[in-house]
């Protein structure tokens, strides 16, 4: 595995794959690798020739009191695992590479940008559409693979491929969960053993409203009051959202009859957390 720092560095690289026409999956990560991100890279390198990973803790999509300079970072760790799983390039370049003095451009998707994760950290997905832009035009790949972990940000970036005539397929993997049920997510690593506790309400919630959908229940209130119902009675997590969407415009539904996202993020101790579920049409 080459490990690039500069963007003259992953261009000459990809484009040495590129003449083996080698198709070319890229894996955008933040680090602190868990076994969901690995998940992405096992499908990027059963779906195409060659895997990029992108490692960078983007500075833009960070608010003024979010985690930035606490986010977990264990470069070392990253490195050897997806050396283990046959990782062709790592891109990790720092800040100033990836937003040299002076840059004015970001990439904004409206309205979209503004629904669940977004209403409440405002000029996140400003930010993430911004650094996806970036590595989209640096690695060129054939196919982008995110998590459906992050549902907001996968509606988000949808929208922007297709608005921004992105010629490329972009692939939404399966949430991983623990044994228990909790969605993998870097941010557990801020977790103490009774916040690990307290946080399994999520997917707790989110199975209380699956089992309503099928018990034959389609009306959206029944279903968040089955769910917010279950996180009221863990007074530990403050809830920031529970709703019921459109999975494509994230904006409200009143039913799950012709599909839904079922949507999540709440506090836990220091963390703030996210997890959701995708509802099927009847």
């Amino acid at each position: 595995m080459r490990i690039l720092r500069t963007i003259a560095e992953a261009r000459a690289a990809v484009a040495g794959l590129r003449t083996q026409s080698r198709s070319i999956g890229l894996v955008p990560t933040m680090g602190a690798l868990h076994e969901g991100h690995l998940s992405l890279v096992r499908a990027a390198k059963t779906a195409c020739d060659a895997v990029v990973v992108s490692l960078f803790v983007n500075p833009t999509q960070f608010g003024p009191n979010e985690d930035f300079s606490k986010y977990p970072r264990a470069f070392e760790n990253d490195c050897a695992l997806l050396q283990a799983d046959g990782v062709d390039l790592l891109f990790a370049p720092d800040a100033s590479e990836m937003y040299p003095a002076g840059a004015e451009t970001f990439v904004e998707v409206e309205q979209v940008s503004n629904r669940l994760d977004g209403q409440s950290r405002p000029g996140h997905f400003r930010g993430v559409a911004t650094v996806v832009t970036k590595l989209f035009n640096i690695v060129t790949p054939d196919q982008a693979f995110f998590g459906q972990k992050d549902a907001a940000q996968v509606a988000v970036l949808r929208r922007m491929v297709r608005d921004l005539n992105f010629d490329l397929a972009l692939v939404v993997c399966p949430i991983v969960r623990e044994p228990d049920g909790l969605a993998m997510s870097s941010r557990n690593r801020y977790l103490s053993a009774e916040d690990r506790k307290h946080a399994l309400v999520l997917s707790r919630a989110l199975t209380a409203a699956e089992q309503q959908v099928a018990a034959g229940v389609v009306d959206s209130d029944a279903l968040l009051a089955a769910g917010r119902a279950v996180l009221a009675a863990e007074p530990a997590v403050r809830l920031d959202y529970f709703s019921i969407v459109d999975p494509d415009t994230l904006e409200d539904r009143p039913d799950v009859s012709s599909g839904a996202l079922i949507a999540v993020a709440a506090w836990v101790g220091p963390a703030r957390l996210i997890d959701n579920l995708l509802i099927l049409p009847r």
